[in-house]
C-alpha cells in the first residue's frame, strides 16, 4: 500500500476545506504550503495588474518564497497536489514548492479549484519543475465534492 499526502495551497480558504476532505476521505497525511509572505485581499486582486498575483503570474520565473520546506516527501509515492487556478495555471508558489524537493519516482495527482477556468496547461507548465515525477492531472474539486466522491476518485489512481 502506498503512502499519501495531499499538499496544498490556498490563498482564501477554499482549496484548503478541499484538500482537508480529500485527506480524510483518501487517508493521507496533509501538508500545507504557505508563502513566506502572506497573501493580503489585496495581493489577490486580479484585478488590478499590479497586485502582488497578477505580477508574480506574468512572470513564468517568479518564484514566491516558501514559510518552511518541512514537507517529508521521501515519504510519500503519491502526492495530491491541490491549488486555486489562477490565470488558467497553477500560482507561482506551486512550481517553488516542487523546486523545493526531489519527486524523483514520485506520482503527483493535481486537483484544483477556480472560480471559472479549468486547468489549461497546468500540467505541462508543473513538469519542468519536478523532474523524474509522474503528474497527472486530477479534477477541479469545486464546490463541496462528498467524501464518498472524493475517496473514489483518490482510489482511482
Amino acid at each position: 500500500m502506498s503512502k499519501k499526502l495531499v499538499a496544498y495551497f490556498s490563498a482564501s480558504g477554499t482549496t484548503a476545506r478541499v484538500a482537508n476532505n480529500l485527506a480524510v476521505a483518501a487517508g493521507a497525511d496533509l501538508y500545507e504550503i504557505k508563502p513566506a509572505k502572506p497573501y493580503t485581499s489585496a495581493d489577490l486582486n486580479w484585478q488590478d495588474k499590479n497586485s502582488r498575483s497578477s505580477v508574480e503570474m506574468k512572470d513564468k520565473s517568479s518564484r514566491p518564497e516558501l514559510a518552511d520546506k518541512n514537507a517529508d516527501i521521501a515519504e510519500y509515492d503519491k502526492i495530491f497536489l491541490g491549488f486555486p487556478i489562477w490565470w488558467y495555471v497553477a500560482p507561482t508558489i506551486i512550481n517553488s514548492f516542487l523546486e523545493s524537493y526531489d519527486f524523483t519516482g514520485k506520482t503527483i495527482i493535481l486537483f484544483a479549484t477556480s472560480g471559472g477556468s479549468g486547468f489549461g496547461r497546468t500540467a505541462a507548465e508543473l513538469a519542468a519543475s519536478c523532474p523524474g515525477a509522474t503528474i497527472k492531472e486530477g479534477r477541479l474539486l469545486n464546490g463541496n465534492p462528498s467524501a464518498d466522491t472524493l475517496k473514489k476518485w483518490a482510489e482511482s489512481f
